[in-house]
């Protein structure tokens, strides 16, 4: 069977190099953490100014649930969008 895309590479194919993959795994982490700190600071941010970045605590809070394959600037971002339009 062969094997075309990178997504379908098997199991032991990933491994060979498993410290490269924590080392990845430990910096993902590091950024998640980063982000959520960010987001749980701007919670913090009184409604006017939050008003003046286009976004209100709700959608912070909707950024905070988010998969963390969603992207939290994918949900901030189509708040200020939204928010920019009414």
């Amino acid at each position: 069977m062969a094997i075309s895309l990178f997504s379908e590479r098997s199991l032991a194919a990933a491994s060979h190099r498993p410290f490269a993959a924590f080392t990845r795994w430990v910096a993902q982490a590091k950024a998640a953490r980063a982000r959520r700190n960010a987001l749980t600071t701007m919670l913090e941010l009184d409604q006017a100014r939050l008003a003046d970045l286009g976004i209100t605590r709700a959608d912070i809070q909707a950024a905070i649930k988010a998969p963390r394959y969603a992207g939290t600037e994918h949900v901030l971002n189509a708040a200020r969008a939204r928010n920019a339009r009414l």
